[in-house]
């Protein structure tokens, strides 16, 4: 946690920078801890551990602003840091949009009401850590010949911020989070090295499922045996829940402030117009307990509250900070979304499956890029053959291409299995009419 002495060496900062030429200033103290031990097969092969505590100051000075950061908590050199970062910001070019955001938008309720914290974080010991390191490897070291290798990781952190401004907002937050990831790579046909994993994650210890990630590693893996070729062509598309945020990534980011601003949004002048299709609504909700992203406030101190993103359809609102609100001459929302939900459907993935007569179930992304300022993309996808609604062969090194609105539009079915390890929750999605190029190997 942040200690008394932390939080009264923040108001110091603060203080001193308004004493010594800064109009204003926000100061943010953060603090937590890591660690993170592997094993590859039966050796544990990497084990690191991880401390911080550093001050970031953001100045206000004469119409410029500046940010720095530093680990230099005793007070003296604190002090000649934040003096020479005074002056430093008075080389900028002046810019009067840069200010704080008006008192009345900040959150002024009680702190740790979001239960993103585990209080026995500490209590955690290695030997349990190792042991479930170990114990991924153990569900299937041996159990079959052409396995290559089995990676095992057990990551854990806990973070702990307190922020003030000098325009009266006072606020912090502490977050805790365990993970579990397996790796499994195995001989294919020929020069094939097929490989996949499996990942489980959690804010409180208890709740991290703990069983069956380096089996579930395995028979991702034991699925890509066989690869073969399949022909371009338009395909039905299902995205697993584990990869559908790839794709509704690119049409969040076009939603903030800084990509407005700097015209490299294909969202630009969208507000309040249908821009997807009607099966889709999209929701920021940030007070969900216990969650990933969960937060009472964003990092300017703004008060986050419930927010439709899209609304059948319909772009209901963008991320706009304070500066880039100025710049646009719009009205401030908030620097960045929570917790995005979707609208679910009725079907789960595997009856969603069980439909498709032809099409392909994506698994995996393998690069590719898209135009912020166009929608346009290009990805590389691993997946599986669906034929009259059972898995017909799994198929690698193909792409997607088109236009993410375009691809938006022709969406058909909503899952109702939303993938809980993120703050982008987003559930398994069936798209019709989707390029599919390339082959596999």
């Amino acid at each position: 946690m942040i200690s008394s002495e932390q939080k009264s060496l923040a108001g110091e900062a603060m203080q001193f920078a308004l004493d010594n030429g800064a109009n204003d200033a926000r100061i943010a103290i953060y603090s937590g801890s890591s660690s993170l031990f592997e094993y590859r097969d039966q050796n544990l092969d990497k084990l690191q551990q991880a401390s911080e505590n550093r001050m970031e100051i953001e100045l206000f000075v004469d119409d410029r602003y500046g940010s720095y950061s530093t680990n230099r908590m005793e007070k003296a050199s604190l002090f000649k840091f934040i003096a020479s970062a005074i002056e430093s910001t008075r080389y900028l070019d002046k810019d009067p949009m840069w200010t704080l955001p008006v008192t009345s938008r900040y959150y002024k309720g009680t702190m740790f009401t979001l239960d993103t914290y585990d209080k026995n974080f500490e209590k955690v010991n290695v030997d349990t850590k190792l042991a479930l390191a170990r114990s991924m490897v153990g569900e299937i070291y041996g159990v079959d010949s052409r396995i290559i290798s089995i990676t095992a990781e057990y990551n854990d952190n806990d973070s702990f911020m307190y922020m003030i401004s000098s325009n009266g907002f006072e606020g912090e937050t502490a977050h805790s989070r365990y993970s579990l990831c397996s790796m499994v790579s195995m001989k294919g046909d020929g020069d094939a090295r097929p490989c996949s994993s499996w990942f489980e994650a959690a804010l409180h210890f208890d709740n991290l499922v703990k069983d069956n990630v380096g089996r579930k590693a395995y028979e991702r893996t034991l699925q890509k045996l066989g690869q073969t070729k399949i022909d371009s062509g338009k395909y039905l598309a299902l995205l697993d829940n584990t990869q559908s945020s790839n794709l509704l990534s690119p049409l969040l980011s076009a939603m903030y402030g800084f990509a407005l601003h700097q015209k490299n949004s294909f969202l630009i002048n969208k507000l309040n117009e249908k821009i997807i299709s009607d099966k889709v609504t999209v929701i920021d909700e940030p007070h969900i307990k216990g969650t990933f992203g969960a937060r009472m406030f964003d990092r300017e101190g703004v008060a986050t509250i419930k927010r439709n993103l899209i609304e059948k359809g319909v772009l209901k609102t963008y991320f706009i900070d304070t500066y880039n609100a100025a710049k646009l001459n719009m009205e401030p929302t908030v620097s960045s979304s929570s917790i995005v939900n979707f609208d679910l459907g009725t079907r789960s993935h595997e009856q969603i499956l069980a439909s498709i007569d032809k099409g392909i179930w994506i698994t995996g992304f393998n690069g590719g890029n898209s135009n912020s300022s166009t929608g346009d993309f290009s990805f590389g996808i691993e997946g599986f053959l669906i034929e009259k609604g059972k898995l017909s062969k799994p198929v690698n090194e193909m792409n997607i291409t088109g236009n993410l609105l375009t691809l938006w539009n022709n969406i058909l079915e909503i899952g109702n299995d939303p993938w809980l390890n993120s703050s982008i929750r987003v559930p398994s999605l069936l798209f019709k009419d989707v390029d599919f190029s390339g082959v596999s190997l």
